[in-house]
């Protein structure tokens, strides 16, 4: 049913076109925040299962030559048994050896944030050899 006509010109509500533009705006303005997340370059990984002490503690998992084992817990960093804070990560990955690659090994109590940061601060040092795998407990 055509709306009423006034004066000889046909009258066109506005209201639900301003409500698909607002649906609009918030659809964008949310999928924008998860823009940094996606402009992440990652490599999967099979699961890293630790020895006894685990990469929590004791010497952890054995790793390939040529590659680093690095532990993400929530808000810390565990290397061979030490602790580390995210704001080390320059240091340690000056420490590395050109070419190496670095693995990251996931803890249930690493959160996504947990990970971008670790992942922006390798590639701020420069590793950009980098793969992600679930830790096992």
């Amino acid at each position: 049913m055509l709306p009423p006509r006034e004066g000889g010109r046909l009258r066109v509500p506005l209201t639900p076109l301003a409500d698909a533009m607002f649906q609009l705006l918030i659809f964008f303005m949310l999928a924008a925040n998860l823009t940094p997340y996606s402009a992440l370059l990652l490599q999967g990984g099979p699961p890293v299962a630790s020895t006894p002490g685990g990469a929590s503690g004791g010497s952890g998992p054995a790793a390939p030559a040529g590659t680093a084992l690095w532990t993400v817990e929530n808000g810390r960093l565990r290397i061979t048994g030490q602790s580390f804070e995210f704001d080390d990560i320059p240091d340690l990955a000056a420490g590395l050896a050109d070419g190496i690659r670095v693995v990251l090994i996931l803890r249930d109590a690493a959160r996504v944030s947990d990970v971008a940061a670790v992942l922006e601060r390798l590639e701020g040092s420069g590793i950009s050899a980098v793969s992600i795998a679930a830790g096992a407990g």
